[in-house]
């Protein structure tokens, strides 16, 4: 599968992998990387670093959303391979190592399996390693409050409800929020286009995800980045609030 990156801001790349998104952040030839999509996109993942001039050794360091499967797939690769820091929230720490998980079993979606796109999309977990367990065995909690020193300026915000830990990130100057999966705009089991919350089988605490969805609606910004469906333009605000509209 080949990189589909495409510029949403000065600097500012969003990439649609297999079924998940992961964004760039470029200042010069440094780049931080949120988000690295399944184990199997990983040959997509360094594509799209070349495509926006860069390379993975030049990654100051991997953020993740959150530590499924679909977001961690390479976070451990460029840890060991090129000593990238994978940051992440406190809470989601524990997660990444897998002290636990969690992400929604292979039972439950045998028993959604009847759901319109359920058996095309499981076949597409499979075939890129959705399955499989990759944790970062030494992931790092940010080092502090606030913006963090990288490429971009990104500023974590914790979301949970998704997962315990789950973060967006927050670009205050590019009036961008990196939304993860805390608010996406589509989904391959999803009926419903635009601003919405995943389906209540991927989310550990739903009723923190739709609490959660306050928090995203007091972020500044007029660009939405993903981590399912295409880039969502307009307030960030209406977007969290037509998608808490959408989950009751």
């Amino acid at each position: 599968m080949s990189a589909d990156v495409r510029q949403v801001a000065d600097g500012t790349y969003l990439v649609h992998g297999g079924n998940t998104n992961w964004v760039i952040l470029t200042d010069g030839d440094a780049v931080t990387l949120v988000d690295t999509g399944y184990p199997g996109d990983r040959r997509a993942l360094l594509d799209s670093l070349a495509a926006v001039g860069s390379s993975p050794e030049a990654v100051a360091a991997v953020l993740i959303t959150h530590a499924h499967n679909d977001h961690l797939g390479s976070a451990e690769y460029l840890r060991t391979t090129h000593g990238t820091p994978v940051l992440l929230h406190e809470a989601e720490v524990p997660h990444a190592r897998r002290d636990f998980l969690q992400q929604v079993s292979v039972g439950t979606v045998l028993r959604n399996a009847w759901r319109p796109g359920v058996l095309p999309w499981m076949r597409h977990v499979l075939r890129t390693g959705g399955t499989e367990q990759h944790p970062v065995t030494e992931p790092a909690a940010f080092p502090a409050d606030g913006a963090l020193d990288l490429p971009g300026r990104p500023v974590p915000v914790h979301t949970p409800g998704h997962t315990d830990g789950h973060c967006v990130y927050h670009l205050p100057d590019a009036g961008v929020v990196i939304s993860g999966d805390a608010l996406v705009s589509g989904h391959a089991i999803s009926r419903i286009e635009g601003p919405q919350l995943l389906p209540d089988l991927f989310h550990h605490d739903r009723a923190g995800a739709v609490a959660s969805l306050d928090v995203i609606a007091g972020l500044e910004g007029e660009v939405l980045l993903p981590g399912h469906g295409p880039v969502h333009r307009g307030p960030v605000k209406d977007a969290a609030d037509l998608a808490r509209e959408r989950a009751f």
